[in-house]
């Protein structure tokens, strides 16, 4: 850079917004007001430079053309897409409008928000958003979408949110990528995992798909989907029989291990190949190689819980580390979520005292039943942070939902969704870079404090913002209502029932712009859970009806069990959800089209070799992909990866063939039990 073009740039720092575990430190170069280049920040202590592709070609989401400028009303019908532009004032005036008469004749409950994380600032996602609609006395939603049934399993054993620190495992001599495409989708743990492989580590990746991440490590185990939990448990089997257990570390901090030693000798190496595929003598290389290696590290991913029986399985594998007392050894454990340690202040935060009487709930991810089914019904729907036509399971019923006429419908959002284009008004949202905001990531100690960096993208305005307009139309008097982004910050900041945070100030975070918590090794210590300890029997879960030692149980069978393929709907490389999907420049890094991974053996028995279109279908609705065919998923399996936004004449909404049932904890998705017919394209019917 010449010395002309140095004085013309400005450089501000900025934080990655997405809903990734890494939420990387950025360095906005800005010029004219626009940011022209985002860059990693490599002055920050744990992401130091790195970032991914999505993030680092961000501008080109930025000023997309296709950003909406201002709000919009529909002009035909829904799902079309045909829109006029209306100001502001006409916008907040007809939702409050139609929103008082509902209230008046229908009751409060006939409204529900939708969100999830599609900007991960707390303050946009769950500050003013919440107040409000605890004020209206709306539904309810349950945001189970992502972690809910992974993170109350592994809150049963573990108290809560709380693994090994990440910059901890560059002392692990082996880690096991469980189910997780870590290269994809947590960057900076592969980053530390090559500086431990360096000092000697050893990685194993246990998936159903040999990703970059299986390709990268120095073993892939394929596994059947949804039977990790008995891998898991024959590997206890063999760590007990074969003396490879921590005895001190299980008198000490651990409940329940004598019924566990008991409870996994029916799991037998012979049975858990049976039921996983992997082979019996893989079983005792890798329970033997976990138990004899010290410091060992489990990365839990999020793929696992997304299954029938996703709440046990992530609770199960959260037992392992205290077998061979891991926790004791720097570096070693497990990380499933680091979130509980960063835990801000969420009464303060969303105000749940502002609710004046209970109301009912619907979960995020039965949006078509509650949209088709649910008495007294919906009659209006406010969704923002999310894109519930391409991101909810069981797509066709939720999208058959949004055509009711009788819905009234507003997003708020970036662009124009597949969700938007059902909407009867369209609200432009503000980029996470023209917002006031602080985060917390879900794996690394940091908070982290976003500044406006640009103006607002034509008449664009935050959540808080337009929430505090809904809620002056409304009427409503309560302060609350009225915080600033910086009281909102404030409030959640303060928190004196977690000390991890007692170090992080408002004013700290605008100096420093990253701050880490006060976070200490989890052992020698005590657990948040009723014994204070490990709970590898656990009686909360016992008086829930659930086992209450870690157990397989097979994946449901319904209607599909005739089908012949597992279907699993995997994250890609350069998409987050259905964020960047509609940008071509994304498009074309994850290589223009979806596909379709199938099993050599599996693909050349329907006839279908590799580069060929496919129909992907079951009762639920079918999708029509790119087979690519050889040895990287196991046999009766296919995997596709990424939600890739509508193409006319193309049918690849991959959620159109999920299931909306819920997971065994947590109210969660199961978006990788379903099953799938697969044929070739000429053969559908």
């Amino acid at each position: 850079m010449n010395e002309k073009e140095n004085k013309a740039t400005e450089i501000v720092r900025g934080v990655c917004s997405l809903d990734c575990p890494d939420q990387c430190g950025l360095l906005l170069h800005k010029e004219a007001g626009r940011i022209v280049k985002v860059e990693g920040d490599p002055a920050h202590p744990m992401t130091q430079g790195d970032i991914c592709n999505k993030v680092r070609h961000m501008t080109e989401r930025l000023y997309d053309p296709a950003r909406l400028r201002y709000p919009m009303k529909r002009t035909g019908k829904k799902g079309d897409g045909a829109f006029e532009r209306i100001s502001w004032e006409e916008a907040i005036e007809t939702i409050v409008s139609k929103w008082k008469t509902l209230i008046a004749t229908e009751g409060a409950e006939s409204i529900l928000p939708y969100s999830f994380y599609g900007n991960m600032g707390r303050i946009g996602a769950e500050g003013m958003d919440r107040r409000f609609f605890h004020r209206m006395g709306a539904s309810r939603l349950e945001q189970t979408i992502c972690e809910a049934a992974g993170t109350e399993g592994y809150r049963y054993t573990m108290g809560g949110s709380y693994g090994t620190s990440p910059e901890d495992t560059v002392h692990a001599k082996l880690i096991v990528m469980w189910g997780i495409n870590a290269v994809s989708t947590n960057l900076h743990q592969i980053v530390l995992a090559e500086k431990a492989r360096k000092n000697g580590a050893r990685i194993v990746a246990i998936d159903v798909h040999r990703n970059r991440t299986a390709k990268w490590a120095d073993w892939f185990i394929p596994i059947r989907p949804g039977t990790d939990a008995a891998l898991a448990l024959g590997l206890m089997h063999i760590l007990f029989e074969e003396g490879m257990t921590d005895e001190t570390f299980l008198q000490t901090y651990t409940v329940g291990h004598e019924k566990l030693r008991q409870h996994v000798k029916s799991y037998d190496p012979e049975f858990v190949s049976s039921v996983t595929g992997v082979p019996v003598e893989d079983i005792y290389e890798l329970a033997r190689l976990y138990g004899r290696t010290t410091p060992s590290f489990i990365r839990i991913g999020n793929g696992i819980q997304h299954h029938d029986n996703g709440g046990m399985c992530v609770r199960t594998i959260a037992c392992l580390p205290a077998l061979t007392g891991q926790w004791m050894h720097r570096g070693g454990g497990a990380i499933k979520g680091n979130g509980s340690y960063l835990d801000f202040n969420k009464a303060a935060l969303q105000r749940p005292q502002l609710r004046k009487q209970p109301a009912r709930s619907v979960n995020m991810n039965q949006l078509g039943n509650a949209l088709l089914e649910l008495d007294p019904p919906i009659r209006s729907l406010y969704v923002y942070n999310s894109n519930p036509a391409v991101v909810a399971p069981h797509a066709g019923k939720v999208r058959q939902g949004l055509m009711r006429e009788d819905l009234f419908t507003v997003v708020h959002d970036l662009f124009l969704t597949e969700t938007a284009r059902y909407a009867d008004l369209v609200l432009p949202a503000t980029s996470s870079f023209e917002n006031h905001d602080i985060y917390r990531s879900y794996w690394h100690h940091y908070v982290q404090i976003q500044q406006p960096a640009i103006e607002p993208y034509g008449e664009s305005k935050s959540n808080p913002d337009v929430f505090r307009l809904l809620a002056q139309g409304m009427g409503f008097e309560e302060e609350a209502l009225r915080d600033s982004d910086e009281d909102m910050i404030r409030q959640a900041l303060n928190n004196p029932v977690n000390p991890n945070l007692e170090s992080i100030t408002y004013e700290r975070l605008l100096e420093e712009q990253y701050v880490r918590a006060n976070v200490r090794p989890l052992f020698p210590g005590k657990l948040p859970t009723p014994s204070g300890k490990i709970e590898l029997y656990s009686r909360a879960m016992e008086l829930k009806g659930l086992p209450p030692l870690p157990t397989y149980t097979p994946l449901q069978t319904d209607e599909e069990e005739a089908l012949r393929f597992q279907f699993i709907p995997a994250p890609n490389h350069n998409f987050l959800n259905s964020t960047f999907s509609h940008n071509a420049k994304h498009v074309r890094l994850e290589g223009d089209e979806p596909k379709l991974y199938m099993h050599t053996e599996d693909a050349e028995s329907l006839g279908i070799r590799s580069g060929e279109r496919v129909r992907v279908w079951n009762s639920r609705g079918s999708c029509e992909l790119t087979a690519i065919v050889g040895d990287d998923v196991v046999r009766g399996t296919v995997v596709s990866q990424g939600l890739w936004a509508d193409a006319e004449g193309n049918s690849r909404l991959v959620n159109a063939l999920t299931p909306d049932r819920l997971a065994d904890m947590g109210g969660g998705a199961v978006f990788f039990s379903g099953r799938v017919q697969v044929e070739k394209l000429e053969n559908a019917s």
